[in-house]
């Protein structure tokens, strides 16, 4: 039975907090991600290396993750040009509101919590 992406994510948010109350534990995911996170049911496809990095206060790791396969340079383009991806402003004059909705779009499929 194939595991929802909800349940895949609900069990990482776990596994972080753990990180938080379990030295142990978060040493060794931080030595060996793949076995700590198929120990605790999180499926890794078969190939696949996994790096697990700690933010600090001091130091914050931005992934840029692989071009989506799915996405054409057109609509890349669309979405680039569709102005400040992070932080839209509504009232800015000459955006076109329909680029501004593609990139919250690709935003949100993509980059879904850039921050947890």
């Amino acid at each position: 039975m194939k595991m929802s992406q909800e349940i895949q994510k609900q069990m990482l948010h776990q596994i972080l907090a753990r990180c938080w109350t379990d030295a142990a534990f978060k040493a060794r995911l931080l030595a060996d991600p793949v076995a700590v996170l198929q120990a605790e049911g999180v499926r890794v496809p078969a190939g696949v290396q996994l790096r697990v990095l700690e933010n600090t206060a001091q130091v914050a790791y931005l992934v840029i993750p692989s071009r989506p396969a799915d996405l054409s340079d057109q609509v890349l383009n669309d979405v680039v040009g569709g102005g400040d991806v992070i932080a839209p402003l509504a009232s800015s004059p000459g955006r076109d509101p329909m680029k501004k909705h593609m990139a919250a779009i690709w935003m949100a499929k993509y980059f879904p919590n850039p921050w947890a």
